[in-house]
């Protein structure tokens, strides 16, 4: 990333890259130029983000960069538990950073999503491990149902 990308990222969103990057050092793993870069287009998207999404934002800021290095770069991103990827129904897997993590409700009528806290639905999954013993990895799909105003 160049001083003048760097100059236009608001601040929280600097630390909050900063501290992404850190994680990742903990872990061992190389800083590239390309999880650098996807993990800014995360840090500052306001929307989710398919992985053609991300790809096509790396490529913007380093047009050259394979989109094979995108890929593989989102998946060792994914392995070491600094982003995740849910399918939002029948569409493209979005992805986002594990640091805040949130379920994702989708209206299967008008495709709304909408954002909800994690613990919203952690009641739902302590009674699946309580009765079934069952452990659900609940971040990985959306909730379908019907939003208020297509209800």
């Amino acid at each position: 990333m160049s001083r003048a990308e760097a100059e236009k990222i608001p601040i929280d969103d600097v630390d909050r890259l900063a501290q992404i990057v850190d994680r990742l050092r903990t872990k061992s793993l190389r800083i590239t130029s390309t999880r650098r870069a996807l993990l800014s287009a995360l840090v500052g998207s306001k929307r989710h983000m398919s992985a053609s999404d991300l790809a096509a934002a790396v490529q913007a800021a380093q047009p050259d960069v394979h989109l094979s290095t995108v890929y593989r770069s989102l998946e060792i991103l994914e392995q070491a538990g600094l982003v995740d990827h849910v399918h939002l129904g029948h569409g493209r897997a979005i992805y986002h950073l594990s640091d805040e993590l949130h379920q994702h409700l989708v209206c299967e009528s008008c495709g709304t999503v909408i954002e909800v806290p994690d613990e919203d639905l952690s009641n739902l999954a302590s009674t699946l491990d309580r009765r079934y013993g069952f452990a659900i990895r609940p971040h990985h799909f959306a909730v379908l149902g019907r939003c208020a105003e297509c209800r």
